[in-house]
């Protein structure tokens, strides 16, 4: 469903020239699987999730999502995916079933067909509290239900969540996981952004762990905690990236010898 091969991505910087925020990344992503990826700020979640979302052009690489290229098929890949992020703006004017709304005619559902699907999704968020309340009104948890119902109003086989429970409280975070989780169970395809270990041993199938723009290991909490002997996720997270930092030293001290 998603298809990641040596991904790439690189900025101009005025200072430091090309920086290289995503760095031959590859993974892929089967239906009903949380895929997580796992890395502190800056780490290129966040760049590698925009360009599966045609928000970004990648410098280099293939990424294809439901079957569609992201640079030759933006509108297909559009069409099949629902990105939800931890800072969606919510329009103060507007309701919550105003917005749900708005963004299904955006994506050109039938009126008919709109308006029991919407019912659907309140009913299965638990959202009938905000279907009349003004955006300027809700709490952070009603935006942040509202946010995910717009993002799968339009069914997408595919779902992208860019660290979604950032700045929420722990029972708001609880709940819009849960929600995540029944989406897997409908068989939805999901990439899962964070840097909360929790979250990612709670949720995921596989995790990714990604630092400055490299994947440094792929695979079950399981699997990685075995192969690299450590049974603590959080430790293995720093293990692999003072590995890394070592590697990187030693490659500059080899460069400069030679």
């Amino acid at each position: 469903m998603i298809r990641v091969q040596d991904l790439s991505k690189s900025f101009a910087d005025l200072k430091r020239g090309q920086v290289k925020a995503l760095d031959s990344v590859s993974f892929e992503v089967q239906p009903g699987e949380i895929f997580g990826l796992l890395g502190p700020n800056g780490a290129g979640k966040t760049t590698c999730l925009r360009i599966l979302s045609t928000v970004l052009r990648p410098t280099g690489g293939l990424a294809e999502v439901a079957g569609y290229n992201v640079m030759d098929n933006p509108a297909q890949v559009r069409a099949n995916i629902g990105f939800m992020s931890g800072n969606t703006g919510i329009y103060d004017r507007m309701t919550g079933r105003e917005m749900v709304e708005y963004f299904g005619r955006l994506y050109g559902i039938n009126e008919n067909e709109l308006q029991p699907r919407i019912d659907d999704i309140f009913e299965m968020l638990q959202m009938e509290d905000v279907a009349e309340m003004l955006g300027s009104k809700m709490s952070t948890g009603m935006k942040q239900k509202v946010s995910i119902a717009r993002t799968i109003v339009h069914d997408p086989p595919v779902l992208i969540f860019d660290e979604p429970t950032s700045g929420l409280d722990v029972l708001v975070a609880r709940a819009v996981l849960k929600t995540i989780e029944s989406l897997k169970d409908q068989g939805k395809c999901i990439i899962f952004s964070t840097h909360i270990m929790r979250e990612v041993e709670k949720l995921c199938n596989r995790v990714a762990v990604i630092y400055k723009g490299q994947i440094l290991a792929i695979g079950t909490v399981k699997e990685l905690e075995e192969k690299y002997n450590e049974p603590d996720m959080e430790e293995l997270f720093f293990e692999l990236i003072r590995l890394h930092e070592v590697e990187i030293a030693a490659q500059n001290t080899t460069g400069q010898n030679g």
